[in-house]
Formats: structure tokens, sequence, C-alpha cells
């Protein structure tokens, strides 16, 4: 009896490890044939091993309109494709602080020169171009390029790591995560993105998923900077259950939501390979919630065009000096956007004052503010934002 459940177990063993290695072989496959150079790739050391790459890490994620073969807009042959969605994941070179920024689309901003990797074509930096029309330059996958070099130009930062992903893939990924619980106030009735839902708390997944992440309309005063807090509401509920359920050691989940991001996603060369991603991936474990921050790129109203803005340069460049030089985010003084309320339907508490230092008179006005003694910048609360630890709900419109 010993033999034969040793020889049964050694067979499902071998069974197993084939079938994986099968599996891994196609994600292989599949990545290797869908990536683009972004022309930075000198700036990230080669792994010698699958362990959690060393240092920070900044990563692009845009997600694109294209209608273009898109099931989740069947009929709507839209041309073009923009970035409506332009978001920085960058975490700290201790592994112990994630932050996710959201750039509004419809941010006038200087863009950067890039090129078209397929031919060559020299795109020229312009100025005073709106943020969302960046993947349309650099031809059919340069577009990439050109989101990372203009919010490179934003940022200061080097991102070596970008992915472009489509409606589809949105609505594949949160099927294959089994959906995301989310928190609405006030009713959202949106015949635009096609999403009703009633106040109260809605799992959500596939086409819901990406109808609530679409809607703008639905939320708040209708704006873009509304569907930007409306969708930390979801990235925050989304991170509660990656990083609380067991979510990122569940292989057939992992699997699932590799395959679907391979399957809809435009990679760079670097994020295009397996142990990079494994190694971003091990970097995040053992992350607090309560460490994890949603902002949104500070921004103004352009005195121009009210239907834009512009960058809160005083603001851009404290967030962009404790990016750079990696110190903690102190949210105590942030609160979300007007189209999100906390779990009790209270607004979050900010103090009458930005917990700031005064500033010192003889001061250089146009120095980088610096980060307190303790490492740990403190955002003044005409941030707007949350962490992954705060439980929010979306306002209806």
């Amino acid at each position: 009896m010993l033999k034969v459940v040793a020889i049964a177990a050694s067979v499902a063993l071998v069974s197993t490890v084939s079938i994986a290695a099968i599996a891994v072989n196609g994600l292989v496959s599949e990545v290797t044939s869908n990536t683009v150079s972004l022309g930075n790739e000198a700036a990230v050391d080669q792994l010698v091993d699958v362990g959690a790459v060393e240092g920070a890490v900044n990563l692009l994620i845009v997600g694109s309109d294209t209608r273009v073969d898109q099931m989740t807009t069947e009929g709507d042959d839209t041309a073009g494709a923009r970035n409506d969605v332009t978001m920085l994941l960058h975490v700290s070179a201790d592994h112990q602080n994630v932050s996710v920024i959201s750039f509004p689309r419809d941010t006038m901003v200087d863009m950067a020169a890039c090129k078209d990797p397929d031919t060559g074509e020299v795109y020229p930096a312009e100025s005073y171009q709106q943020l969302n029309t960046a993947l349309g330059r650099g031809g059919q996958r340069g577009g990439l390029g050109c989101v990372v070099a203009t919010v490179q130009k934003i940022t200061g930062l080097t991102i070596p790591y970008a992915g472009v992903i489509s409606f589809d893939g949105v609505a594949a990924m949160t099927t294959a995560i089994g959906g995301v619980d989310v928190c609405v106030s006030e009713p959202i009735n949106d015949n635009y993105s096609n999403l009703h839902l009633s106040a109260g708390n809605h799992p959500l997944s596939g086409d819901d998923a990406l109808a609530f992440l679409r809607t703008r309309e639905g939320v708040g005063d209708g704006s873009d900077l509304a569907r930007i807090s409306s969708q930390q509401v979801y990235l925050s509920a989304l991170a509660r259950k990656m990083l609380s359920d067991g979510t990122l050691t569940n292989l057939v989940t992992l699997y699932s939501l590799a395959d679907a991001a391979l399957k809809n996603m435009l990679f760079s060369t670097q994020l295009g390979r397996v142990d990079s991603m494994v190694s971003i991936a091990k970097a995040l474990q053992g992350v607090q919630l309560d460490k994890v921050a949603f902002l949104r790129y500070p921004v103004s109203e352009d005195p121009d065009d009210r239907n834009r803005v512009v960058v809160d340069n005083s603001n851009a460049k404290l967030l962009n000096a404790a990016l750079l030089n990696d110190t903690s985010l102190d949210l105590s003084a942030v609160k979300p956007a007007d189209s999100v309320v906390q779990a009790d339907g209270t607004a979050t508490p900010a103090p009458e004052t930005p917990a700031t230092a005064s500033p010192d008179a003889t001061a250089d006005p146009n120095a980088t503010p610096a980060p307190d003694a303790g490492g740990t910048t403190v955002l003044p609360k005409s941030f707007t934002g949350q962490t992954a630890a705060e439980v929010t709900c979306s306002v209806g419109n």
C-alpha cells in the first residue's frame, strides 16, 4: 500500500510540475512577444536571482480608451487611443511604503520628445498639451514610451517599468481576482457607462467593475477629478483584498491574473519579464495597508480654460521631492475629494491648517522642500487622497 501511495504521489507531483511548467512557459512566450523599449533600460540592474527587487521601484500603468477589438465597447469604433488613466506606482527602497499617484487626464503639460520604436520617427517636445494625448504619439506601440517620457519630465523620476491596459483587460483582471467590494453612499446612475448602483456595498467584477472605474457623470460633480477619487475607492478596496485575504498566495488566482494581463496589456521591456514581475511582487509582500497611499497629482484650474487643469507647482515640488528622496508620506492632513466620504458617511476630518513647518522668510522660494528629521514628508490638506486602510464610499451624482 505504501508503494502504491508513493507511486501515486510521485505521478501527481510530476503531473503538477509538468502542468505548472507548461503554464509558465506559455506566460513567458506571451509576455516576451508583446514588449516595447522605453530607451531607459540601462537604469535597471539585471537580476541575478528571483528575489525581491532591490531599491525603489517606479512603475507606470496606463489605461487606454481604445475601442479597437474591445468586447466591452462593441459597436463603438471611435478612432485613436488616449491615456485616460495614468497612474504611477512608487515602492520605497525599503519596501515599506507604496504610493499610487493618479495624473488627471485633462492636465495641460509640456510634452516630452519621444520616438516611435518601430519606425524611428521622432516626435518633438511640445508645450501646453493635454496629458491624455501622449499615448497617441509614438506610433501604434511607441505611445507608451511617450507617456513615460512625459511623466518623467513632470516628476523628475526615472520610470523603467510601464504597461498599457485596455478596457477588456480591466474587465478580465477584475474577474480573475474574484471581484472587489465597493461602497456607494448615494445611488449612481450613469447611462454613458451603463452603471446603475443603489446605495450600499456592491461586489463588482468584469464589465460592472470597468463601468465603475470609467464612470464620470455618475459620481461627484461629474468631472475627471471626481472620477479619480472614486477610482481610489475601488483601488483601496482592491489593495485590502490583495494584501489581506491571501490573494497574492493563491497560485490559481495569480495565474489567472497574469494570464488576463498578458492577453490584454503591452509591456515595457523591463516589466515584460517574468522574473521582474515576480521580484516586484515580492517587494510588496508585507506592506501595511496604512502605508499604501493613493494620491491625485496636485493640480489647479487652468486660468485659460475652465475645463482643463494645470500642475500646482508648489505642491507638485513637495510631492516630487518626497518621491525622489524616497521619504515616506504622512497623509494625516489629507482628505478625499468631495466625491468620496468615509464608510460611516462622515467626511474625513482634517486640521484647519496644513501640518507643515512655517516657511523660513530667508529661504529660497524656489528651493525643493526637504523632509522632516524623521524622513517623512507631511502633505498639507490641499492634497486629495487616502490610504488603503481607509474604507471610503463613492458619492453618486
